[in-house]
């Protein structure tokens, strides 16, 4: 059978937050339990519930993958400990340290783990820094980074630095949306997440896009969490803009569309028949496998979800496995120190 590889899950394990609570005690590091699943992390005086206990027991998490016939989990760190907002020693800090655990963890489990990086993305030439540590001396696969930077959208010249280093290491790139567009007229019914979360995505999709970003770097993709947000759905609407208004060409001399093209998608969409148009207009091999574990918005059940599709049986494999398997077999064992 299909080996399952979930590209987009999180991790705080009980070790980390030991670590970080030691090493770094200012960020004020703690973990209440509601009851046997759920707890309140809370992080630089903000509060967050319910966090589910699969996040940071691993145990818990090797049962659920188990139930949910997942074999191998890429690993990622919490928003809740991107630290965007901290002084950006802190956030490298942090960052170092959770990369480290990470690989840590998947030296211990190198068949059921895999990781990616976080990065103290306010200071990028540290983050570019920490990509190579963490790609070249830990083996991680590249890193999952928010959809802005406290307010600062992704095409803003100052994060050249980690692009030019993303796009020499091949690394693995996921946008992962936070801080949200529009929060003050989102507060009501959890529309932060329902509505946010998928509109951040689309946002920083398209200053990769129209801030020329992907035409500098032509070997550089992101992965656009959650289905890709309303991209896929509204893609068309940004190359007719291009077209017909001065504003998209300041720093796209093309047309979007072939830009479009570059990006890679997760499963997170809830519906069948939204995956399955997913899959339809940007091909099985830009589909990946994930859940966005132990979040209560994720989708516990994605290899099952996946398997219901109307899809011929090599795409369903592709997006259960393969192409992740072929990105991660890239870099198994950190390069040696130079």
């Amino acid at each position: 059978m299909t080996r399952t590889i979930d590209t987009h899950t999180h991790v705080l394990a009980d070790a980390t937050i030991k670590l970080l609570q030691k090493e770094i005690p200012r960020l004020g590091l703690n973990l209440t339990p509601i009851d046997a699943n759920n707890a309140t992390l809370e992080v630089a005086g903000v509060r967050y519930r319910p966090f589910p206990r699969g996040g940071h027991d691993m145990a818990r998490r090797f049962a659920d993958m188990a139930a949910a016939e997942v074999d191998m989990h890429v690993l990622s760190a919490t928003p809740q400990t991107w630290l965007y907002n901290q002084d950006p020693a802190i956030t490298a800090a942090a960052a170092a340290i959770q990369n480290d655990e990470i690989a840590r963890l998947v030296k211990e489990h190198p068949d059921r783990l895999a990781g990616i990086a976080t990065l103290p993305m306010q200071a990028p030439r540290q983050a570019a820094d920490e990509l190579r540590r963490a790609m070249t001396k830990l083996g991680l696969h590249g890193a999952m980074i928010g959809s802005n930077v406290e307010g600062k959208n992704l095409d803003d010249p100052s994060f050249e630095p980690l692009w030019v280093t993303a796009a020499e290491l091949d690394a693995w790139m996921m946008i992962h949306p936070g801080n949200v567009a529009g929060a003050d007229r989102l507060r009501s019914y959890y529309l932060t997440n329902l509505i946010g979360n998928p509109l951040d995505t689309t946002i920083a999709a398209a200053c990769l896009i129209f801030g020329g970003v992907l035409a500098r770097h032509p070997k550089l993709n992101f992965v656009m969490v959650h289905g890709g947000g309303f991209i896929p759905y509204q893609g068309g609407r940004w190359v007719h803009g291009w077209q017909v208004r001065p504003e998209p060409k300041v720093h796209l001399q093309h047309s979007p569309a072939q830009y479009l093209d570059r990006f890679l998608y997760d499963t997170i969409l809830h519906s069948k028949a939204s995956l399955e148009f997913l899959i339809a207009s940007a091909g099985a091999a830009r589909v990946f496998l994930g859940s966005d574990y132990p979040y209560d918005m994720g989708m516990m059940d994605c290899v099952r979800h996946v398997r219901a599709l109307d899809i011929a049986p090599a795409d369903r494999d592709m997006i259960l496995s393969g192409h992740a398997a072929a990105i991660l077999n890239k870099q198994r064992q950190p390069a040696a120190a130079k």
